[in-house]
């Protein structure tokens, strides 16, 4: 069954009241793909009754007050993405397309979603249950964060919001506890994975430097920084403290990481796969497309890429799901009327990554000072894509079923370093497993950039393509490696763009379509080094670009073709 979200929907399960009511910046997906989705499902199974109002009309009162007021908390997210860059671009042009709302057109999702969520249940609902807001925007401005739109330091969201707690991470143990422990009226600020206000500090937490402060000293600012992303793992995080004026943020330890058996249990709840029918009748969804008929198979990703937000939200634990759960998915799938045959996607946020584990992270939690795979690949780190092989293998062999892509992104060193069964893997992924092209994302050519970026050496890029184009020859198929490409990233100037134009022409021999312009996301790292204009790892001065044409003009040194030469050649 989909979520309720109108009166009638209540009326027809007899329901009088909501114990919890979700408010989304996204439309109403139900997919294991779309966070709200998940949060509201498994509350549903242990017993809650929960409704969700997608995209609320923030011009009017009977959109937001239509299921009433809940008994327990309201839920409040941006949806899959952080609403500002969901509505701006990396030049901070207002975005005319949003694949999460019906039509397609960026019309139903306010900047600072959280936010204004937050004030609009406060306006029609007075002295109402607490708010709580969770997903990825919460999730990473839980702290005093950069925000790139203000071109400033702003205040943790959970002050700003003027909401009760937050829940950051996936978040679903929290919640879960959180439900549970409002309903028997417990005391909830002792729950891993919550943030709450306080007007005393908490005794044995670390205090990170103030807001004030590092709204005053940018090297305070990366202190604090460091110090928050060291404590994200499980096992070692601490617990911290950050003043506010003349208020303390309170951010407890995060949840401890799903184990395989619990993962299973979440991507079993019962999902229509489809968009709710209310919202349907606004217009096609573009982001259905893509996840109708893919399959998650993992969490997490120890590659700690300096831009990407996966780490501090997802964590860097990988954990997988069982073969069992996953052909138990596929068979579901088979089933759908609408399905013609095709698995869009096995995968996670890096699909090579599935069955993954390191020998000692398990037991002491996250390195301090090493990284998973950068500058290279750790000894520590069981890499071996077998696991994977097998279950594509299982799953492509289930009757009903003519082909399963891998669509999400590679980590191309990870496979090159795989000495048991990287080969076979390329084989596989050349031979069934690839729809015309393979995504990777290299980002950039020159070692400067990359080292800043924390990504893997360009030879390895070298290699995997050989192979892959090699193994796709010999499949008979005539198939492509996709590239995605970073411009005006922290320390880098049309010097090593022009570089890597040379490189993507001399050693690659494509013309590049997915060329970004750097965003800087909230609480990353590339975000810091791009605030402070220094490198937090050494301390050194760093050269960035903050001119908006000139970050355009790093951009069209890769775009621009033979028959229109960038006047910067």
């Amino acid at each position: 069954m989909f979520l309720p979200t109108t009166t009638d929907e209540l009326k027809n399960l007899g329901w009088n009241q909501m114990d919890i009511i979700i408010v989304s910046g996204d439309t109403y997906i139900d997919s294991s793909f779309n966070g709200v989705a998940i949060i509201g499902k498994l509350l549903l199974n242990y017993g809650f009754k929960v409704g969700i109002i997608a995209q609320p009309d923030i011009n009017i009162e009977n959109d937001i007050t239509r299921l009433g007021e809940p008994l327990l908390f309201w839920g409040v997210s941006s949806g899959c993405v952080d609403s500002m860059v969901a509505n701006y671009t990396p030049t901070k042009r207002k975005r005319k397309t949003d694949d999460f709302t019906p039509g397609g057109l960026n019309n139903r999702r306010p900047d600072r979603a959280v936010i204004v969520y937050s004030n609009l249940i406060k306006k029609y609902f007075k002295n109402t249950r607490p708010i709580v807001l969770g997903g990825i925007e919460a999730s990473l401005r839980r702290i005093a964060h950069y925000d790139y739109w203000d071109d400033k330091i702003r205040r943790s969201i959970l002050f700003d919001s003027k909401a009760d707690y937050l829940v950051y991470g996936m978040a679903e143990k929290t919640i879960l506890e959180l439900a549970q422990k409002i309903k028997l009226q417990k005391e909830v600020t002792d729950l891993r994975g919550i943030c709450y206000i306080s007007k005393i500090p908490k005794e044995d937490f670390i205090e990170l430097p103030s807001f004030e402060e590092v709204v005053k000293d940018k090297n305070k600012f990366i202190k604090m920084f460091h110090l928050f992303y060291n404590n994200n793992n499980p096992i070692t995080a601490k617990g911290l403290v950050q003043k506010h004026g003349d208020r303390y943020l309170i951010h407890n330890p995060p949840a401890d990481t799903p184990t395989t058996e619990e993962l299973d249990k979440i991507y079993e709840l019962d999902f229509e796969r489809d968009v709710h029918p209310y919202y349907k009748r606004f217009g096609k969804v573009k982001a259905l497309e893509t996840i109708k008929f893919s399959i998650t198979s993992h969490r997490g990703c120890f590659g700690e890429c300096s831009f990407c937000s996966i780490g501090v939200h997802q964590g860097e634990n990988i954990v997988s799901r069982s073969e069992l759960s996953i052909i138990k998915e596929a068979k579901i799938l088979i089933q759908h009327p609408e399905f013609k045959g095709y698995i869009n996607d096995v995968g996670g946020p890096t699909a090579n990554m599935y069955g993954m584990k390191c020998k000692v992270k398990k037991h002491t939690g996250l390195c301090i000072n090493k990284k998973c795979v950068f500058p290279e690949p750790c000894p520590q780190l069981d890499i071996n894509h077998g696991k994977q092989i097998n279950l594509l293998e299982k799953l492509r062999k289930l009757e009903g079923v003519k082909k399963v892509f891998v669509a999400s992104g590679l980590r191309y060193d990870l496979i090159i370093e795989d000495k048991k069964s990287g080969d076979a893997y390329i084989k596989a992924l050349a031979t069934h497993h690839t729809s015309g092209q393979i995504k990777v994302a290299p980002e950039h050519s020159e070692e400067k950039i990359l080292k800043l970026m924390q990504k893997p050496k360009i030879e390895y890029l070298e290699k995997f393509k050989n192979k892959f184009l090699t193994e796709s020859k010999r499949a008979g198929k005539k198939q492509f490696l996709t590239y995605y490409l970073i411009a005006a990233h922290p320390g880098c100037s049309e010097k090593e763009m022009k570089k890597l134009k040379k490189f993507i022409k001399t050693q690659l021999k494509v013309n590049p379509e997915q060329v970004q312009i750097f965003t800087p996301l909230p609480s990353t790292y590339s975000a810091l080094m791009y605030y402070t204009e220094t490198n937090p790892f050494t301390g050194e001065k760093l050269f960035v670009e903050k001119n908006i044409k000139q970050k355009e003009l790093q951009k069209k040194i890769i775009t621009d073709t033979e028959k229109n030469k960038n006047p910067l050649d």
